[in-house]
């Protein structure tokens, strides 16, 4: 438990603490971070949490004391009933050890604090700014009695300097919002909660996303199977001058090749048989607004060119129609597939490749986003605890270190897969809906690695030899394997490098840059 050393009884060192970053230019996260360490430190206590207020739910800008896939986590107040009741009041509000209601922390302590053990002293109060409920600042001890009368007169006399923090950081942000968009009407900061993550990777593609949002260039993402490419195209599509108007999303690979003309530009009656009236194409639904081609290298040649028409000149015409209509449509395509590689096969135009790769964006896999990956496992956990009525569902400390050792070939949808999976098999194996039930590693069912696919058009790559392991530090042995790997799998194909991309199950943009990385191509 974190004791109150730091601080004199009167708490005038707080006070000058908080005052003191008002004073100066911090980046939102840390100084919402600084707020509640501060807070976490002057009351003696072991977890506080500001979570701001979006629709129904409650989600968590900053924590101290709370493990790390809490800000992962969104609470719903119809789930919790204590945030609910604290949202609703402007006075302080206290639930003791024996209070009946529960609490959405149980079992979400650090380790430090006693992970496993239930909350036995809760203290919250609403926030609200510019006369609007803006979120709560909640306060949890594991110790009873934590929060006695003086302890909340303590917060009530902090409360307009909390307030005063969380309003200048909103500020700060639609400051940054304004800049980008040039004064033109940008998004709020609650649109940066669509994407879970604070990896460098991800902060990168944020920013190139609010970026290119704003103009009308064509955007193509690229990324592999799971990485959430049609989140990232609702994203750029919300921060767009476009996001009052449709978004329309197009399953290219489930277009079947005789209807996907059809479907795109549109048809007339009697265009073909069937044809018994006039309809308008995905690109018609679209007007004004944005086209989402996901898996767009799945179009074949004939689609493809009349496409490109479309792009060049914003025109389409419908099939069997005299006439070509005029269109204003954003196009964002999204490929899992290497289109250069598609280009020189000849299965993909490259005049169409151009132009739709004016801005390409790609986005990290699950394995290259660090500690993202305890987030998002947060997000899955509260949706299946709410899904299966549970009172507490957690990771083990050996779990979180399995989720961030895996390679995850399936990314974030994978994830949520193997989330889901664990808690159904946790409660399958008896586990009581009253307890705070924990995952472990057993339940997640991870390989240590994930499998080298071997495609069955390609013969198996032979197997490297392990009996002399290369000297050096892990990260050394783990590139000198990965060389040999790589080199293993071009000497089966001839040095097709595509080939060798799916023989190891990679995307071949991705073993390009590893390759490059590894020092095996210029």
């Amino acid at each position: 438990m974190v004791k109150n050393t730091s601080f004199g009884g009167d708490g005038r060192l707080v006070l000058d603490l908080l005052v003191a970053d008002l004073a100066v230019d911090l980046p939102t996260a840390i100084r919402l971070q600084r707020l509640v360490d501060t807070l976490r430190v002057h009351f003696g206590c072991g977890a506080v949490a500001l979570l701001q207020l979006e629709g129904e739910y409650l989600k968590p800008l900053a924590t101290a004391g709370l493990v790390r896939d809490a800000l992962g986590r969104r609470f719903s107040m119809a789930q919790h009933p204590r945030l609910a009741t604290i949202l609703a009041r402007r006075d302080i509000t206290c639930f003791h050890h024996d209070s009946a209601l529960p609490d959405p922390y149980d079992g979400l302590l650090d380790e430090l604090e006693g992970a496993s053990l239930p909350v036995h002293d809760c203290m919250g109060i609403s926030l609200w700014v510019d006369g609007q409920p803006w979120g709560v600042l909640t306060l949890d001890a594991l110790a009873v009695g934590t929060f006695d009368a003086r302890a909340q007169q303590r917060l009530q006399t902090l409360l307009p300097l909390v307030e005063a923090t969380v309003r200048l950081a909103r500020l700060e942000g639609e400051l940054r919002t304004l800049r980008l968009h040039h004064g033109g009407g940008g998004a709020s900061m609650a649109e940066d909660a669509e994407v879970l993550g604070q990896s460098e990777g991800i902060a990168r593609l944020l920013h190139e996303l609010q970026v290119v949002a704003d103009t009308d260039l064509p955007v193509l993402l690229l990324g592999e199977t799971g990485v959430g490419k049609e989140l990232f195209a609702h994203r750029l599509h919300a921060l767009s001058r476009r996001r009052a108007k449709p978004l329309v999303h197009v399953n290219c690979a489930a277009l079947p090749e005789s209807l996907a003309e059809s479907e795109l530009f549109g048809h007339v009656r009697g265009a073909f048989s069937g044809a018994v009236g006039d309809r308008p194409g995905r690109f018609e639904a679209a007007e004004g607004g944005t086209l989402f081609l996901d898996e767009v290298g799945e179009l074949s040649l004939a689609v493809q060119a009349k496409l490109l028409r479309t792009l060049q000149n914003g025109e389409i015409q419908r099939l069997g129609a005299d006439r070509p209509r005029r269109v204003d449509v954003r196009v964002i395509a999204a490929t899992n597939r290497s289109l250069r590689e598609h280009v020189r096969d000849g299965s993909f135009r490259a005049d169409l490749y151009h132009r739709l790769s004016v801005y390409p964006l790609p986005i990290p896999p699950l394995r290259e986003r660090g500690h993202d990956v305890l987030l998002l496992a947060g997000r899955f956990l509260e949706l299946n605890r709410a899904r299966l009525g549970l009172r507490s569902l957690r990771l083990s400390a050996e779990a979180e270190e399995a989720l961030r050792r895996y390679h995850w070939p399936g990314n974030v949808r994978e994830l949520e897969h193997v989330i889901s999976r664990a808690a159904l098999k946790a409660v399958s194996r008896g586990a009581s809906r009253a307890d705070i039930v924990t995952l472990g590693p057993e339940l997640l069912d991870l390989e240590e690695t994930a499998p080298v696919p071997v495609t069955p058009s390609s013969s198996p790559l032979p197997v490297v030899a392990a009996a002399a392991a290369p000297a050096g530090t892990l990260r050394d042995q783990v590139a000198a394997f990965e060389r040999q790997a790589i080199r293993a799998a071009l000497d089966v194909h001839g040095g097709n490098w595509a080939q060798a991309a799916r023989a190891l199950g990679l995307d071949a943009s991705n073993l390009h840059k590893l390759a490059r990385r590894l020092q095996l191509k210029a």
